[in-house]
């Protein structure tokens, strides 16, 4: 599987990323373990969570998928092997948004139900207009000198902000995003490529779009002038 460069930053990661929030929601542990050694062993090198995944199923509180991942990991001895995904500012039970006060108590608790001592790419879930942009790419300079985070990220910005916070990076001399993470699939394109696009391209800055098959709509399920599938 080929790899590429996020951003101008030294991670290198497969074309095909796996995304974990199906990990304790829709699969249990034992199944997501399975679909884990399967991207593994087909060359694929990239896990993206969350810390808010999968707080939605009944039940959950968020952290599951983390914890799932975590596990994996310890249990096969892989964790050179691959780069870590998560990201912070969901709505999780004690906490939200991307103020220094919570990332710095956030960071902690992935890094725990992970099981490691980085992060490879630790990411933004939310715009928190809410926060000085200075604020957050701070405390995020602060983690990387602290070895916690190696390279960081964003998640549904806008072109402008994802502009903003490029240029007060510049400005202050701090750790920049390296990628986005945007809503893209080819059912839904105009967004990203007249609002966003622009802004990456100007910038080096790396795309690892999610919803890619538009939640199973482009996965071949669907076919013309054949009847609907149940599920």
């Amino acid at each position: 599987m080929q790899l590429r460069q996020l951003g101008k930053s030294d991670l290198h990661v497969t074309s095909l990323g796996l995304g974990g929030n199906v990990f304790g929601w829709t699969i249990d542990e034992a199944t997501s373990f399975q679909v884990l050694d399967a991207y593994l062993d087909m060359g694929g090198n990239f896990i993206d969570t969350a810390d808010v995944y999968s707080s939605w199923a009944p039940g959950n509180t968020g952290g599951e998928s983390e914890v799932i991942v975590g596990n994996w990991m310890k249990a096969r001895g892989n964790r050179d092997k691959v780069i870590i995904a998560t990201k912070v500012g969901s709505q999780m039970p004690n906490g939200s948004g991307l103020s220094r006060a919570w990332i710095t108590q956030a960071v902690e608790d992935s890094l725990k139900r992970l099981q490691t001592d980085v992060i490879d790419l630790y990411q933004s879930h939310i715009d928190d207009t809410n926060m000085p942009l200075e604020e957050t790419l701070r405390t995020y300079d602060e983690l990387i000198k602290q070895g916690k985070v190696r390279v960081i990220g964003s998640s549904n910005y806008t072109g402008a902000r994802t502009q903003e916070a490029n240029d007060i990076s510049a400005k202050q001399n701090l750790v920049r995003y390296e990628c986005t993470q945007p809503f893209y699939n080819f059912v839904k394109r105009e967004a990203y490529e007249t609002d966003l696009e622009p802004a990456l391209l100007a910038n080096q800055i790396g795309c690892i779009p999610y919803s890619s098959l538009a939640s199973g709509f482009l996965s071949g399920k669907y076919r013309v002038g054949q009847e609907l599938p149940k599920t």
